[in-house]
């Protein structure tokens, strides 16, 4: 199967994907994972190859291992992916959130990003690979999962818990983390995500008696949730590095203008300069790698409008710097806020509420693997010569984490390419270009078959 052959095969099932409603309201991950399953099993796949378990009826994960030569002494490489994808409300979109709309060079649909842009791309080369009688020298599985977005029924959490023998590996790659980034569709830089921030959500509650609008009074519950959101929006965290945001820093120094270059060795400096610290920091995407970072993303109060308010909340979420853990994280709020009126609780995934987070520190980077790095330098040079590869720490936060604590070292690959200035993962009108979509197909064919002994 050439190239254009799997473009065309990798836009079927991208298109598939995306008319497959996998939102944690009223979607079926379930019904994708049986649609792949079955462009597998027409792929040359057999049934035992292929495994389907979930927690829950809507929520089935889809696990395809691609053998091996018998007999290698190789681990598995495992590939994980999730099907689920966040809310489109169809009135907030210019186009049908749930079918793939190919118009001015782009694809639009939700998911296109995050993340069935990279599954589909995963699955086509899978298919190429085994329809070319391709054999690698370990076995390659593919983990297509639930509720990586949120809802309670984590695929891979699960999966490591009730199936470890399914997924059980020597390193994963995970297309969710490490694009290409790009501007006006041009690569700056190829990143290998190697850390994560530490995701977390924390209800602020305030509750009294309330009263009659006519009598304001400071002890109004929606008064101290404001104060409080005040206070959180003009004290940001403090200013950290760590390993992979050093070496970020000092690899865009050579990519980046020269004023903002400037500002990124004058932060690895000892001490670094706190003018280009606060400089930096003005760039919502760099403020990321620079602090811990919380934003109110929910708000309610009040029963009349006429009435005091007798209860408010807000959901803080936040996104925490390796080495430091969401009870850590929900202390320094509570010693912000210094209001005894108001409770800062915990919300776990599921959203259950609980007066203490999880004491485990975000993920420490794995080593670097050399042979990752010199794939992806191959594979990349091909598509993007003279882009520097970039050592990567991921704001958001994907289902490396869960892997990363089975103790599997986990690094975010996708080859895809997404202009730095128009990121739309969470976004109403979701898109990426054709032509990253493309490459991105070639990109991770490269990259499997020099690391599974096939070379390029």
């Amino acid at each position: 199967m050439r190239d254009a052959a799997t473009q065309r095969l990798g836009a079927d099932i991208l298109a598939e994907l995306i008319a497959i409603d996998t939102t944690d309201s009223s979607g079926s991950v379930t019904a994708a994972a049986e649609a792949v399953a079955a462009r597998l099993r027409a792929g040359g796949f057999t049934a035992a190859d292929l495994t389907l378990a979930g927690a829950k009826e809507r929520k089935t994960n889809l696990v395809a291992r691609y053998p091996g030569r018998h007999g290698s002494p190789h681990k598995a490489i495992l590939i994980i992916g999730h099907l689920d994808v966040v809310e489109a409300p169809r009135a907030d979109w210019a186009t049908d959130p749930f079918r793939l709309v190919e118009k001015d060079g782009y694809y639009y649909g939700r998911g296109v990003q995050d993340m069935k842009g990279p599954d589909a791309v995963v699955i086509a080369e899978l298919i190429r690979l085994r329809q070319e009688g391709y054999v690698p020298d370990r076995d390659i599985i593919l983990a297509l999962t639930a509720d990586e977005e949120g809802g309670g029924a984590n695929g891979v959490e699960w999966l490591l818990r009730n199936r470890r023998e399914l997924i059980d590996a020597g390193y994963v790659l995970n297309p969710d983390g490490g694009i290409v980034s790009g501007d006006q569709g041009h690569a700056l830089s190829v990143e290998v995500e190697g850390a994560e921030k530490l995701y977390a959500d924390y209800q602020l509650l305030a509750t009294n008696a309330g009263g009659h609008s006519s009598r304001p009074t400071p002890d109004n519950a929606i008064y101290h949730v404001s104060v409080a959101l005040v206070a959180l929006q003009n004290a940001p965290f403090p200013f950290e590095l760590n390993p992979v945001t050093r070496a970020y820093f000092s690899a865009m120094a050579g990519i980046e203008p020269a004023d903002i270059a400037a500002d990124m060795r004058a932060i690895l400096a000892d001490p670094p300069d706190p003018a280009a610290i606060a400089r930096l920091s003005r760039d919502p995407r760099t403020n990321a790698f620079l602090h811990t970072t919380c934003v109110p993303t929910l708000l309610a109060g009040g029963q009349a409008v006429n009435a005091l308010p007798f209860r408010a909340e807000a959901n803080v979420n936040c996104r925490i710097l390796p080495g430091h853990s969401q009870e850590e994280v929900r202390l320094e709020l509570v010693r912000r806020f210094a209001d005894p009126a108001l409770s800062v609780r915990y919300r776990s995934d599921a959203g259950v509420l609980s007066d203490h987070g999880s004491d485990k520190a975000a993920m420490t980077p794995p080593p670097p693997r050399v042979d990752l790095l010199a794939a992806v330098r191959l594979a990349s040079g091909r598509l993007w010569p003279g882009a520097p590869l970039v050592p990567l720490m991921e704001t958001v936060a994907t289902d490396s984490i869960y892997t990363m604590q089975a103790g599997i070292p986990s690094y975010g690959v996708s080859g895809l390419l997404i202009d730095r200035d128009d990121n739309r993962e969470h976004a109403r009108d979701e898109r990426i270009r054709v032509s990253a979509f493309n490459d991105s197909l070639r990109f991770y064919h490269d990259v499997l078959r020099a690391l599974t002994g096939g070379g390029t």
